[in-house]
């Protein structure tokens, strides 16, 4: 295998991860502790390898174009097949919601200086363009994954130096117990491609052993680059971090590195929007056989009737995606590597899958403690 098709597969990959969930983090952080953060870091970024690596084996030694969903089916049955295509299509619908939320802030704040309007206008044109493209079905925003990743990694390192001059040690030691389960869900979604998997494996031309890598190191690289963003963000902004970390960094290092973080922030935003909306799409289309139009009509059209009901708190949504939505979706991802190794390879089912099992359902009750407590 080249080590293009590698370097294609990895950025792929790791661009799909780093989304919206980088913009919350900070807010995270500074509502519940920077430390408190780096703990939940280092135990989600290993129970995401885990997870979407048990992904991985099961998509590269089943010979059918598929995603949870259709995994589900095979090794699950028809109900499995049922539960996974609702709990699946409710972590890409508010995954979609949330790019919604803040590409439509980002693309507001960006050009009101020059245009006006009502923030509701921009999100309109934001839809637009990304329901056009995922309409279409092109699929042009793969092409340039890695010159985009490089461009990304840029600008995260510009943030960095113009960060420097403002941080405060000071700002890194707050913590709030009422926060403690805050982080869990966010962080989880801000991990999370696991949508990207079956597209990766075909990449990596079914190398057991790339795929390995292009998941450990996708993961990884992205839980690199949230953590030195929030560390300039929080270092810098302290108290005054915004929900959309760009507003309250631009506040405390001044308005020159406005434009550039809002055309960050677009970016990162409208690429994984087009990504996730195709990937929504091939859901609706191959595993429920619904006509190719239908897909896309669902796949746009939910998140902005949801916008338009009002959910609009994008820290909101990505939180309750992501230890909801999300850690259902890997409890049944779970079960089918247990079914898929025992129908396969006659093999026990591994004792360290009950753990993660619990960690998750743990997971999804810190979420709704988190929720009943606000």
């Amino acid at each position: 295998m080249k080590t293009s098709n590698f370097l294609k597969a990895w950025a792929t990959f790791t661009g799909t991860i780093i989304g919206v969930g980088i913009f919350g983090l900070p807010y995270v952080a500074m509502k519940a502790g920077f430390f408190v953060v780096l703990f939940y870091f280092f135990v989600i970024v290993f129970l995401a390898i885990v997870i979407h690596s048990l992904l991985g084996e099961v998509a590269r030694d089943t010979h059918k174009i598929a995603r949870v969903p259709g995994y589900a089916e095979e090794y699950l049955g028809k109900k499995a097949k049922n539960f996974s295509f609702v709990v699946s299509s409710l972590s890409l619908i508010g995954a979609l919601l949330a790019y919604l939320i803040i590409g439509g802030e980002f693309l507001y704040l960006f050009l009101k200086n020059y245009l006006g309007g009502p923030v509701i206008l921009y999100t309109l044109l934001f839809f637009l363009f990304g329901a056009f493209l995922i309409y279409r079905g092109i699929e042009i925003i793969s092409r340039f994954e890695l010159a985009m990743l490089i461009v990304f990694v840029l600008i995260l390192l510009f943030f960095l130096w113009r960060a420097i001059p403002f941080i405060k040690f000071e700002n890194f030691l707050t913590f709030n117990p009422q926060f403690l389960t805050f982080p869990y869900g966010v962080i989880l979604f801000s991990l999370w491609g696991m949508a990207l998997i079956p597209e990766v494996k075909e990449m990596v031309e079914r190398d057991r052993k790339k795929l390995r890598w292009v998941i450990l190191l996708g993961i990884l690289s992205a839980a690199l680059c949230y953590l030195i963003f929030i560390f300039a963000i929080l270092g810098a902004s302290g108290l005054k971090t915004s929900e959309n970390a760009i507003s309250g960094f631009a506040f405390t290092v001044g308005d020159q590195i406005i434009v550039v973080g809002y055309l960050f922030g677009l970016i990162t935003t409208f690429t994984s929007f087009i990504t996730l909306g195709l990937t929504l799409k091939k859901i609706f289309w191959y595993d429920f056989k619904l006509p190719k139009e239908i897909s896309w009509f669902l796949t746009c059209f939910i998140p902005l009737f949801l916008y338009f009901l009002g959910f609009k708190n994008f820290i909101e949504v990505i939180g309750f995606t992501g230890a909801i939505a999300l850690g259902l979706e890997s409890i049944i991802v779970i079960f089918i590597y247990k079914n898929f190794i025992q129908k396969r390879f006659q093999r026990p089912t591994p004792w360290w899958l009950y753990p993660l099992i619990i960690a998750l359902i743990i997971g999804i009750g810190f979420e709704i403690i988190y929720f009943f407590s606000k």
